[in-house]
């Protein structure tokens, strides 16, 4: 096997990483952004792309396609975001004689339509939420508020109004819409009761081609902002065992109820009381991985690789200690989560025992504006939860990543927090705990950093291009992520 991977950042290290261990070689893609990044500089060989914005580079699967048989890679690994869910993309890939490293194109169709998605879970036993569909506020109204609107193709918060009464529900459905024809191409709506407060629990499934599939545990990720996450752990805190039990049980069902294959993940909304709905299924490798790594002593990567060469689905192995993963993203918390690209000018990450980082960048690198704001997880794994904590704080603390605003200090500050630390935070609390909180001397610091060379970026482009530049288009300016 020759692997390529289609994808960039910290999931493109990651799986080079995992294929090195294993032997096989790998291409790096990349855009001219990217030509000198980390995960280039970590392959066995890289190709160029085109230009920086995605739809010229990551997004073009014309350009893949070339990029692999260029090189002579025989195997394609998506990474998430950008293809990894795109079943033209998977079938594409199979079409060109190349292994695909993830579920086939059937299975990605299958659970990325959410309303087909929910039907078939149904089928299969997978308790869903009351729903209906349709495009105007009388489809919906008959349901009760409070409700929330989602996006059929979508993901990520795209596309998602929530709707506490009837007297918000027109401009909301409208608003949802538009949102959700400009990210998707797909405008299609439906509507769920809203369950408030929820929590966010996910299980990790693996599935082999002889139809066997295996849950690995669940993760807790209702610290997000914008319906996107930011803290993660695994076991999930304050889940009862009968309710991981039927959790699991129904997450298996649902891949098998798709002929799933490779690494997914299967989420679910949590109720206080401790009733479950599916949410969705992500067919693809989650940027969250690396806390069920930490408390199986699995690799998942590695596994992937093995599952779509036709290997068996491991051992479910006892669940070890207890791991927390944070995200340190390249944003400005006091203005709102601004993505705010920039100049890594200083760079420590924490060490010690149980500290792991997974980063796309180091220091000198500039995170670009184009694409996704992560710049790394760090995560912590010891033998309970407070432990963990405690190791999570010091780790935090000894971290030094100067020239942008990021997400490390908001988070060292949550997880000081009497919901953090008991386990209860639901999906709403972080953005009503950040908007509270003051703003820091470390965060003013990085601020000017960024601000600074932005004011650099501006010149050059003013000295090098024909008029005013016209700012592109790019997931930054659409506040987006990979969930």
């Amino acid at each position: 096997m020759k692997l390529l991977v289609a994808n960039r950042g910290e999931i493109a290290v990651r799986v080079i990483r995992a294929a090195r261990e294993l032997g096989i070689p790998t291409v790096a893609v990349h855009s001219a952004a990217d030509a000198t990044a980390l995960h280039v500089r970590l392959a066995d060989e890289a190709i160029a792309l085109g230009p920086e914005a995605p739809a010229e580079s990551y997004l073009h699967l014309g350009r893949l396609l070339a990029a692999a048989a260029a090189t002579g890679a025989t195997a394609v690994h998506p990474g998430y975001g950008f293809l990894a869910e795109n079943p033209a993309f998977a079938r594409a890939v199979a079409e060109a004689g190349l292994l695909w490293i993830g579920p086939d194109a059937a299975a990605i169709t299958a659970m990325g339509d959410k309303l087909a998605a929910r039907e078939r879970m149904a089928a299969a036993g997978v308790p869903v939420l009351p729903a209906a569909t349709g495009s105007t506020a009388a489809d919906f109204a008959p349901l009760g508020f409070p409700l929330v609107v989602k996006a059929v193709a979508g993901g990520g918060g795209r596309g998602m109004r929530v709707v506490p009464d009837a007297d918000t529900l027109g401009e909301a459905v409208a608003a949802a819409g538009a949102e959700a024809t400009a990210a998707f191409g797909d405008g299609r709506l439906y509507a769920e009761r809203l369950v408030d407060p929820a929590r966010h629990v996910e299980v990790q499934v693996l599935g082999d081609r002889a139809g066997r599939v295996v849950a690995l545990g669940a993760r807790e990720c209702s610290v997000q902002r914008r319906a996107q996450k930011l803290l993660e752990e695994s076991p999930v805190p304050g889940l009862a065992p009968d309710t991981l039990t039927a959790m699991e049980q129904a997450a298996v069902r649902a891949a098998a109820a798709v002929g799933y294959v490779g690494a997914g993940t299967v989420e679910f909304l949590l109720a206080p009381d401790g009733a479950f709905w599916f949410l969705e299924m992500n067919t693809r490798i989650q940027v969250e991985h690396g806390v069920t790594e930490l408390v199986t002593g699995l690799d998942l990567v590695a596994a992937q690789l093995r599952l779509a060469m036709g290997g068996a689905v491991p051992q479910v192995p006892a669940p070890r200690g207890h791991a927390i993963e944070v995200r340190l993203c390249a944003e400005d918390v006091a203005r709102g989560f601004l993505p705010s690209p920039a100049r890594l000018t200083r760079v420590r990450w924490p060490g010690g025992p149980g500290v792991r980082i997974d980063a796309g960048y180091a220091e000198g690198d500039v995170v670009p504006a184009a694409y996704d704001s992560l710049v790394a997880k760090l995560l912590v794994h010891a033998e309970d939860r407070p432990r963990a904590l405690a190791r999570l704080r010091r780790a935090l603390d000894e971290l030094e990543l100067e020239g942008l605003p990021h997400t490390g200090g908001l988070l060292r500050a949550a997880i000081d927090h009497p919901d953090v630390i008991a386990g209860t935070a639901h999906t709403r609390w972080l953005e009503g705990f950040a908007a509270g909180r003051e703003r820091t001397a470390a965060d003013i610091v990085c601020f000017a950093a960024a601000f600074a060379f932005a004011a650099e970026a501006r010149v050059g482009a003013t000295a090098t291009a024909e008029g005013s530049p016209t700012p592109a288009a790019t997931p930054w300016r659409q506040l987006g992520s990979w969930p």
